[in-house]
């Protein structure tokens, strides 16, 4: 149940980046429906994760980060299509440094960073004073480690992975840095593997497979994730490698058709 449990939270988190990566690199005239389907199925990732958030079982933990994973999809695909980024579309001019330069990477955000608080609102209201709440603490850790990856971008990393950044969202890689390291990186790898022990640790000592080893197994696996997510930007490699096998099946489908 562990292993299967596991295998889930991973594969859902491999497949559904693949796929927005794929898209957000589609023909822009896809942009809109594309939008539209997936505002479609936030509507049903809503009405799933309210059900389940009423069911401490380990079917309600697996539906409940269903349900999240497709409304933080949403989020991260109106931004990669470029339907909600900032009132900034353009990189800075050289040599533009310190807080200007601060402000500059904020405002070609900002309007994102609003959306992801009104779906951070959805989810507490979904999942208000429910026995579940699977669905609000994996919307919490995405958001986390999103912020956290964005911060150490912006202050130094060596693989910024901005070959991972659409043909319309070029600009933003002027917001990130190349460098060898920065203070930030070791505080937020130490916090997210920190994070994974306790909560495997909290998962083993659980009662056999109830509700909470579950709930427990599925969150330290996605803590396990954001900090490979967090060594990836340091390692030699492609920011896209795990994505490799996903964007060339989609490459090879679309020729066959």
């Amino acid at each position: 149940m562990g292993l299967m449990l596991v295998l889930y939270v991973v594969a859902a988190w491999w497949g559904s980046t693949g796929l927005i990566l794929y898209l957000g690199r589609r023909p822009s005239s896809t942009f809109m429906p594309m939008l539209a389907v997936a505002g479609a199925l936030v509507v049903l990732a809503a009405v799933l994760l309210q059900r389940s958030s009423h069911s401490a079982s380990s079917g309600g933990v697996c539906l409940a980060f269903g349900a999240v994973l497709m409304i933080w999809g949403w989020v991260e695909l109106s931004f990669l299509l470029g339907a909600i980024t900032g009132p900034r579309r353009v990189a800075c001019i050289s040599g533009c440094r310190g807080a200007r330069h601060l402000l500059h990477a904020v405002e070609a955000i900002l309007y994102h960073e609003l959306a992801t608080i009104v779906a951070a609102g959805l989810v507490i209201a979904l999942s208000w004073r429910a026995p579940n709440l699977t669905g609000l603490w994996t919307f919490l850790m995405l958001w986390g480690m999103r912020i956290s990856a964005k911060l150490n971008l912006f202050l130094g990393v060596p693989n910024t992975g901005e070959i991972m950044l659409p043909p319309h969202l070029q600009y933003l890689a002027a917001f990130f840095r190349r460098r060898r390291l920065n203070l930030l990186f070791p505080v937020s790898v130490a916090m997210a593997m920190l994070l994974c022990v306790l909560l495997t640790m909290a998962a083993w000592n659980a009662p056999s497979w109830d509700f909470a080893a579950c709930e427990l197994t599925l969150l330290a696996t996605l803590a396990a994730l954001a900090s490979f997510e967090h060594w990836m930007l340091v390692l030699p490699m492609r920011a896209d490698a795990p994505w490799k096998l996903n964007r060339t099946a989609a490459v090879r489908a679309a020729a066959d058709g």
